[in-house]
């Protein structure tokens, strides 16, 4: 009744070796496939989960450099400063 190719109650063949060793070899595929794509989904998915840009760091520099460079003078840097600290 089992005894043609493939038609084993064992796993993928006849014998215990191929069969324990077909399982583990499909195992360990399905395991490296997933760790796989959870790696790529969290590596792009990271710049999704970064912080907003609140632009005040960005803007203070810009700021003081345009006031480095004459620019601007003394009473529009203390002005747009407080601006941008509210």
């Amino acid at each position: 009744m089992f005894g043609g190719w493939g038609c084993s109650p064992f796993w993928s063949g006849g014998f215990w070796g191929i069969g324990l060793l077909g399982m583990s070899m499909r195992f360990i595929f399905w395991i490296l496939l997933i760790a796989l794509v959870v790696y790529f989904f969290r590596k792009l998915g990271t710049g999704f989960h970064k912080p907003a840009f609140s632009g005040r760091s960005d803007a203070s520099s810009i700021l003081r450099e345009r006031y480095a460079r004459g620019e601007i003078d003394s009473e529009e840097y203390g002005r747009r400063k407080e601006d941008l600290n509210r």
